[in-house]
């Protein structure tokens, strides 16, 4: 049995904003009950010994030394620069001035 009614699924579809049609409601009743269904066992199968993951592997996060390396000048980045205006990177405007 689905734990989900037709009126119940064209009542969300209705918040949602996304008109179904009965056979569409039908069909999501069946959905959803299914995925309630997986939801329910896991959640009995999962005991107090098990801990909690947020992945079935152990992740390490790879990050490297944060360390200062060459730089450019202010006059090297600049020298590709098309424009330039008091040592900064000169664009177009996007914006009116007013």
């Amino acid at each position: 049995m689905s734990a989900f009614s037709v009126d119940e699924m064209a009542h969300l579809a209705g918040l949602a904003r996304i008109e179904m049609s009965e056979s569409e409601l039908q069909q999501l009743c069946g959905e959803l009950g299914v995925i309630v269904d997986s939801v329910k066992s896991i959640s009995e199968a999962v005991g107090e010994d098990v801990p909690a993951t947020s992945h079935p592997m152990p992740l390490a996060n790879v990050m490297r030394e944060d360390v200062v390396g060459q730089t450019l000048t202010q006059d090297e980045a600049l020298s590709g620069a098309p424009d330039s205006a008091e040592g900064r990177f000169k664009v177009p405007a996007i914006l009116d001035g007013e």
